[in-house]
C-alpha cells in the first residue's frame, strides 16, 4: 500500500475495507511518527503538514451499492435514519459508542487519524486486551449485524480533510472523542504538552468551522471532562452558576481550576465552543465525563475482533482498570498520595447510552449545554478497598502500596459534584457493583499473561516535566 501515500496521489482516496491488502494499511495511515523527536514547534508543525499531504485517505466498509436498506432510527424518525458522525471512534470510548450507535440503526461513519495506536508505539504500551486493526473491526461488524460503519481515516486538524469528510457523509450529529485524553501524556515533555494542546484546540476548531459551513443543523456531542472544574470547596453544578455579588445576581459559567495541560485544552474548547453557540448559533452538548470503567458493552463481547481497549499502564490507564489488572497479576494497588482523592466514575456501558441521548435530545441552536457524566462517586482508597474485597473471593492476594502523588493536586479534600440532567432524560445507570468487579477482575486474570509490570508504576512528573523530548519506553 506504499504507492497509495505518495506525494502525487490525492488527498482522498476511496477504498473497499474488503480488499485483502486492508491489513496492511493500519502502519501506513498514522501520522507524525517522528514529531516528538523535534525540539521545536516549528519543526513538529511543518513535519505534522508534511505528513498530512500524503497519508489522508478515505476507507468505507462496504461499496454503497452493498450497504444495508435505512431503517427506522431509536430517535424517532420513521423515514431517513439521522446520519452520527463520531470523530474518535478507534478509541476507548469512540469505538464502543460507534458499535452501540450502529445497533440503535443511527447511519453511522467513524473519524480517526488511529494516532492513538501510535503512542502506544511510542512509548512502548500495549492494551492488556488485543484489538484487531479497525479494518478488520468495521468489516465484522458488518459480516455479524449486516450493518455499514463508513470510515474515513485522516486528521481533523487538516480541514480541507475534514471538510470533505463532512461533504461526503453530511451529519445529523457529531460526535467528538477525537482528542488526545491522557493527563499524563500531556505532562511528559514540552513537545506532547504542545502536541496535546494544538491537537485537541485546534482539532475542535476545525470541527466548529465545519459545522458553520457545512452543517448548520448539525449537533455537536463534545466529549468534556470533570477535571475541567477542579475539586472546588463547593458543590459542582452542570456547567452553570448563579452568583449574586455585591446586590446584582447572574448565571455565570463555573469555574475552571484545570490540573493538567491535557485538562487546560478541554477548558480551552468549552469557551470556544460556548463562544460560537453565541456567535455563530451552533447547538451543542458538553459532556463533562467522569472515569470511566470497564470493557464490556453488548456490542463488544459480539465477537473477538470487535472487542475493545483496555489499558492499565500509568500514562492512559483510568483508576479502576489500573487497580483490577494490578490485583490480577498480584501487583499492589498503587494508591497515589493520601488516596482521598475523589472524582465521579461510570461504566463504559453508560457512556454509550449519555451519548445516544443526547443525540437522542439535542440543543436548540446557539444553546451551548453542559451535563456532568458520571453516576458515581468514589475516592481512590475506596476504589482500592473495593478491589481488594473483591479480589479476596477470587482468592487473589490484593495489597496496596502507597506511591508518591507524581501530579500536583489535592489529597484530601470535599466533592460534591451535581448530575441529574442525564437522569432527568432517561439514563438508567450501571453501578459498580461486586458482579461488575467480579466480572472486570476475571477479565483482567484472563489477560493477564499479557501485562507488562514495567507499564505499572507512574514515571511521569508534573513538576518534573521539561522541555527534553523524554523517551518512555522499556
Amino acid at each position: 500500500m506504499a504507492h497509495l501515500l505518495s506525494a502525487s496521489c490525492p488527498s482522498v482516496i476511496s477504498l473497499n475495507s474488503s480488499s485483502s491488502s486492508k491489513s496492511s494499511l493500519l502502519g501506513q495511515t498514522f501520522f507524525k511518527p517522528q514529531c516528538f523527536s523535534r525540539s521545536s514547534l516549528k519543526g513538529l508543525l511543518f513535519q505534522e503538514k508534511k505528513l498530512r499531504r500524503s497519508s489522508v485517505f478515505r476507507a468505507t466498509a462496504v461499496p454503497i451499492s452493498q450497504q444495508a436498506p435505512p431503517e427506522t432510527s431509536t430517535n424517532g424518525s420513521s423515514s431517513k435514519p439521522k446520519r452520527v458522525m463520531v470523530i474518535g471512534g478507534d478509541g476507548y470510548c469512540g469505538w464502543a459508542t460507534a458499535l452501540h450507535l450502529s445497533k440503535k440503526n443511527y447511519e453511522v461513519c467513524i473519524v480517526d487519524n488511529l494516532v492513538r495506536r501510535l503512542f502506544d508505539h511510542q512509548l512502548g504500551l500495549e492494551s492488556l486486551t488485543p484489538i484487531a486493526s479497525i479494518h478488520d473491526r468495521i468489516s465484522r461488524w458488518k459480516a455479524l449485524t449486516g450493518k455499514s460503519i463508513e470510515l474515513f481515516v485522516g486528521d481533523i486538524c487538516d480541514f480541507e480533510f475534514l471538510a470533505e469528510s463532512f461533504k461526503s457523509f453530511e451529519p445529523d450529529s457529531v460526535v467528538h472523542f477525537g482528542e488526545q485524553r491522557s493527563a499524563p501524556y500531556s505532562m511528559i515533555d514540552r513537545s506532547r504538552a504542545v502536541f496535546t494542546q494544538h491537537n485537541n484546540v485546534i482539532g475542535t476548531l476545525n470541527v466548529l468551522f465545519a459545522i458553520k459551513e457545512f452543517g448548520e443543523e448539525c449537533h455537536l456531542v463534545k466529549l468534556g471532562t470533570m477535571g475541567e472544574y477542579g475539586t472546588p470547596n463547593i458543590d459542582i453544578e452542570e456547567g452553570y452558576i448563579t452568583i449574586t455579588h455585591n446586590g446584582r445576581t447572574d448565571t455565570l459559567p463555573y469555574p475552571k481550576q484545570a490540573s493538567s495541560f491535557y485538562h487546560l485544552s478541554k477548558v480551552h474548547d468549552s469557551h470556544n465552543i460556548a463562544f460560537t453557540c453565541k456567535a455563530w448559533g451552533i447547538r451543542a452538548t458538553d459532556l463533562n465525563q467522569g472515569v470511566v470503567y470497564g470493557v464490556k458493552t453488548d456490542e463488544t463481547e459480539m465477537h473477538e475482533e470487535l472487542r475493545n481497549r483496555l489499558d492499565y499502564d500509568a500514562v492512559f490507564g483510568t483508576a479502576l482498570n489500573r487497580f483490577c489488572v494490578q490485583a490480577a497479576v498480584g501487583h499492589p494497588l498503587t494508591v497515589y498520595g493520601k488516596g482521598g482523592q475523589t472524582r465521579g466514575y461510570l461504566d463504559i456501558r453508560d457512556t454509550v447510552q449519555c451519548v445516544e441521548i443526547a443525540i437522542a435530545n439535542p440543543a436548540k441552536a446557539g444553546e451551548f449545554r453542559v451535563f456532568n457524566q458520571f453516576t458515581e462517586q468514589f475516592s481512590v482508597n475506596e476504589l482500592a478497598s473495593l478491589v481488594t474485597k473483591a479480589g479476596s473471593k477470587l482468592g487473589l492476594d490484593v495489597k496496596k502500596m502507597t506511591v508518591p502523588n507524581p501530579r500536583v493536586e489535592a489529597e484530601e479534600h470535599y466533592y460534591n459534584a451535581k448530575h441529574t440532567k442525564l437522569m432527568e432524560l432517561g439514563l438508567e445507570p450501571h453501578y459498580l457493583s461486586e458482579s461488575l468487579l467480579d466480572s472486570l477482575l476475571n477479565f483482567a486474570v484472563q489477560f493477564k499473561d499479557r501485562v507488562d509490570t514495567k507499564q505499572i508504576m507512574p514515571s511521569v512528573s508534573w513538576k518534573k516535566i521539561g522541555v527534553k523530548t523524554k523517551s518512555m519506553t522499556g
